[in-house]
């Protein structure tokens, strides 16, 4: 963290008249379902970002861009459960980013390992951390760590291994890829319940419970048992062929 730009959340109590113009603003979105959506805003330029925007959610995002120049729509990987909002987003002059080796297709901008780009005065960087799926990113932005479903906060632990383009050995090594970040930087995960407060990587080392893990075979057994818990995915046949095609399909059955 620099002197020069503050670097805060939703989530501290900041309030918006103490709001300078080198500042990033951070916020969540959305107010319903465990799905989260990051809004990135360099106060100084008014270029925004959206990480991980929810197709079913466009509208509810318009009032939040209002006045900003949205920049990216950034998905951190390909997701199962959701359709995403990137390629619709894209008609609104936007790039959509993703990791160069994602499958879906309507990208125009593949980033690899390492990459940055700005945000105003601000750069955005991304860590491939396969595991959950082949193309999962971390995004890094001003103190804070965008990590999809490959990193939950606390309990949660972290997504799972056994969907499409998952696997359980490539996600185990990537954790070591955690430990370029300081503790202090805040872990914005793109699942966990609703009302979730995110907490720092530091406070995640301490209770995420995969964190504090020795061996593959203790990973690989939590894997195990957490996916058998949690089930079948019921929206996987509508948001998978949805977000690798770019294509919304006539029937979404959720929202009938």
């Amino acid at each position: 963290m620099t002197s020069e730009v503050h670097e805060y959340s939703v989530w501290d109590k900041i309030k918006p008249e103490m709001v300078i113009e080198r500042y990033m603003r951070v916020e969540q979105l959305n107010d319903n379902g465990w799905a989260m959506t990051y809004l990135l805003v360099c106060e100084s330029s008014g270029k925004a970002a959206l990480i991980d925007p929810v197709w079913d959610n466009l509208s509810s995002y318009e009032s939040a861009l209002e006045g900003l120049d949205l920049t990216y729509a950034i998905a951190t990987h390909t997701h199962a459960d959701h359709i995403t909002g990137c390629f619709s987003l894209v008609e609104k002059g936007c790039q959509y980013v993703m990791y160069k080796g994602s499958p879906c297709l309507g990208v125009t901008h593949y980033v690899d390992e390492g990459d940055k780009i700005k945000l105003g005065e601000h750069e955005i960087s991304f860590h491939h951390v396969p595991g959950h799926t082949s193309d999962s990113l971390i995004v890094e932005c001003a103190g804070h760590i965008f990590t999809g479903d490959f990193l939950f906060t606390g309990s949660g632990g972290v997504g799972r291994d056994d969907l499409p383009s998952g696997r359980i050995d490539e996600h185990w090594d990537s954790l070591a890829v955690l430990k370029r970040f300081s503790g202090d930087v805040l872990v914005c995960s793109g699942h966990d319940p609703p009302g979730t407060q995110m907490q720092t990587l530091a406070w995640n080392r301490d209770n995420n419970p995969v964190l504090a893990m020795t061996s593959h075979d203790e990973y690989l057994q939590w894997q195990v048992t957490t996916s058998a818990g949690l089930g079948s995915v019921s929206k996987i046949k509508t948001a998978l062929p949805a977000n690798i095609f770019a294509e919304v399909p006539d029937n979404v059955p959720w929202l009938q």
